[in-house]
């Protein structure tokens, strides 16, 4: 028998019988979409469970009104910095100085709204075209001069540290107009009385339930995977059921406060951002391969950069943000923040090599960090124990993450 005859007769072998193909295809997929799904839901879990924990400890004061509130109104720039962080993360870098950005953007609209009398409006312009500018100058040095993005934010958060205690000369600089405080303070004005926010959020979850009955429909159209009805209808009805039950508690109080909507906005853009467009598969496809990037056409210098400058806008809108509910700039605004938002990223699933993370596990880790930070100081644990516990969720959670990327391998 000739050499080619035993290679076709081994390729028969090989082959599948014939019906196994089309019987074992629907449990692989299945089972793929399983483990995603897992991995989705476990951090909602996790969620769960640390807020049901504080809850409960805490004797029922992590839920009432006043709390919700400040909880939101606390964390509101660490999500806002976080979905920036993201970005970066993804195209496989890191900024430490987003905390020393907020205190610099923050004491600078202080002197033009305070000191010189710029109008809100405008002083907030020029603030968030100075935050875009920093994060600009750092990825410059990231992008086109090849310095590590470690070493260069470093240097920022020195660099704009020492700004910050020049611009305010050791003192705090304050009150701000009360327009400027309403992006902080502010809250939606109730139309409806105390109905406004249940409205609001029951219009808010029947366009989500409608968005993702469109993808799993386009899924299912496309010959891709997607998950059972049943699956459908719990998630979105817990979903569902969850923002109602947040947006009732909002509303015992003085309803929706104006920052949560400019946080939903923004994680809705960088949602699409991130899951729609080509700059966002760019910039994935950044970190995960970047010599592959560049072979395919993409700008990988220009892409960088831009990732910067959009985190420096975010940090500045950071700044503000802190500043208004404050009230006032003080030489130590910032203090730690990066912390936080990097915790939150990796938290949230984003992969410390680049090329891995979602909007919406960012966001679920910023929270799982804010309801840690507000129940620990509702419980009176110090802040060094703070920091403890912190550091070990971090470690938990990149350890998570080699594990998850050694199985895939």
């Amino acid at each position: 028998m000739s050499e080619i005859s035993v290679s076709k007769a081994m390729i028969r072998l090989t082959e599948p019988l014939p019906g196994t193909k089309a019987a074992g295809e629907p449990q692989v997929r299945r089972g793929r979409l399983a483990m995603a799904q897992l991995r989705d839901y476990g951090l909602v879990f996790a969620l769960a469970v640390i807020t049901l924990f504080f809850e409960y400890a805490t004797g029922g004061v992590l839920f009432q009104p006043l709390n919700l509130t400040n909880l939101i109104l606390q964390n509101s720039y660490v999500v806002v910095m976080a979905l920036g962080m993201l970005l970066v993360i993804v195209a496989g870098h890191i900024d430490l100085s987003i905390g020393s950005v907020v205190g610099f953007v923050g004491a600078l609209a202080a002197l033009l709204m305070v000191r010189f009398g710029f109008d809100p409006f405008t002083a907030t312009v020029l603030c968030l075209a100075v935050g875009a500018a920093i994060g600009g100058l750092q990825g410059y040095f990231v992008a086109y001069l090849g310095i590590p993005s470690f070493i260069v934010t470093l240097a920022g958060m020195l660099v704009f540290r020492g700004l910050t205690l020049a611009l305010l000369q050791g003192a705090s600089i304050g009150p701000f107009p009360e327009v400027f405080q309403l992006l902080a303070k502010g809250f939606l004005a109730n139309f409806a009385g105390p109905w406004t926010a249940l409205l609001i959020a029951l219009a808010l979850s029947l366009i989500l339930v409608g968005l993702n009955g469109r993808r799993r429909a386009a899924r299912l159209r496309n010959g891709g995977e997607a998950e059972s009805w049943a699956a459908f209808i719990f998630r979105n009805g817990m979903t569902t059921i969850v923002i109602l039950a947040f947006a009732y508690q909002m509303s015992a109080y003085r309803g929706l406060p104006n920052v949560l909507l400019v946080m939903f906005a923004l994680v809705m853009l960088y949602r699409f951002v991130t899951t729609r467009t080509t700059i966002g598969r760019r910039i994935y496809a950044l970190g995960g391969n970047i010599k592959a990037a560049r072979l395919s056409g993409i700008r990988t210098e220009r892409l960088t950069f831009l990732t910067f400058a959009n985190m420096g806008a975010l940090a500045g809108l950071a700044g503000m943000i802190f500043a208004a509910w404050l009230n006032t700039a003080t030489p130590k605004a910032g203090v730690g923040f990066e912390l936080d938002v990097i915790a939150a990223c990796f938290i949230g699933g984003a992969s410390a090599s680049g090329g891995i993370g979602k909007v919406s596990g960012v966001v679920i880790g910023a929270f799982i960090i804010g309801v840690m930070n507000n129940g620990m100081s509702i419980l009176g644990i110090g802040v060094d124990y703070q920091q403890v516990i912190k550091g070990i969720v971090l470690l938990a959670a990149v350890c998570l993450d080699v594990y998850n990327k050694n199985n895939r391998a």
